[in-house]
């Protein structure tokens, strides 16, 4: 006998409602923005003016502690930033997704799906402001990322440069978002329960961004220990964050890329759905009271 609350076709049902009602959520994460930055003199341009902050600040630095060349490492470091906020918002916020709307839960009837839509569509918007300190970068060092097998560190691998397949940045922008879905339902759906959740996220994700090739390049790591140390180059592929941060970076600066990052992320995505289907199917019905 299957559960009442235990329904495949309620979960589906659930997501296909939630994706339809776009103007609801829409319209609650573009509200979540405005009301972020009310009163304040430049608005939601501080989301901006902080990452180009952040970027020059520590794209410098780290240009001169890897004896890197500006010009090429500094938009390396830009550009690696706006996609791990992106990550890094789906994952804390989107361990919030639930507990933040306790109040729409318990009063207004709309699926959940709406509420972890909401997280991803807030951040693609941030997203979507910073993306203006990537237009500038890539005017100022156009000519460098446009050279043919420009360096990202000294005696490091020629890349391309920025060519046709700048295109390829679209579809891996909505593939990371696919997966943003995953995990504001899935880590939404745990938190609520368990409310240790969000703090270990937050705990586990400071790691993570060290480890991940965003301030540094996975060239130093073969410099350092060369070819014959595998192990060095694992700390990086192991790493699924390098690989989602990668198929958007290597196009929008010409960088080489390899079909595996993109095998890597599309695994991720279909085990990632598969496991928020679960958990959509098991304890939708239970959230209302978790929270």
């Amino acid at each position: 006998m299957v559960h009442a609350g235990r329904n495949w076709s309620r979960a589906f049902q659930d997501i296909r409602e939630g994706i339809a009602a776009r103007e609801l959520w829409g319209h609650l994460g573009w509200q979540d923005i405005k009301q972020r930055y009310r009163r304040s003199v430049i608005g939601p341009l501080w989301i901006t003016l902080s990452m180009a902050v952040t970027a020059a600040g520590l794209g410098l630095l780290y240009s001169q502690l890897f004896k890197a060349p500006v010009p090429t490492f500094l938009p390396y470091v830009t550009v690696g930033f706006i996609v791990w906020n992106f990550i890094l918002g789906c994952l804390t916020e989107g361990a919030d997704s639930f507990i933040s709307n306790e109040g729409l839960i318990k009063h207004l009837p709309a699926p959940l799906t709406v509420y972890a839509l909401r997280t991803v569509w807030r951040l693609t918007l941030m997203l979507m402001h910073n993306m203006l300190v990537y237009l500038a970068v890539l005017v100022i060092f156009f000519g460098s990322l446009t050279t043919d097998g420009y360096l990202l560190s000294e005696h490091g691998v020629p890349q391309p440069g920025i060519g046709w397949n700048i295109v390829l940045a679209i579809p891996a922008f909505f593939l990371i978002a696919l997966n943003g879905g995953w995990v504001a339902l899935l880590f939404g759906i745990i938190s609520t329960r368990y409310r240790d959740i969000p703090q270990v996220i937050g705990a586990l994700t400071q790691l993570v961004f060290f480890m991940t090739p965003i301030m540094w390049s996975t060239d130093l790591l073969t410099q350092r220990f060369g070819e014959g140390h595998s192990w060095a180059i694992l700390i990086a592929e192991l790493n699924p964050a390098y690989h989602f941060i990668q198929i958007m970076r290597a196009p929008l600066l010409g960088l080489q890329q390899s079909w595996h990052h993109w095998a890597v992320v599309g695994g991720v995505t279909i085990i990632g759905w598969a496991l928020a289907l679960v958990a959509m199917r098991n304890y939708r019905a239970r959230i209302s009271y978790w929270v």
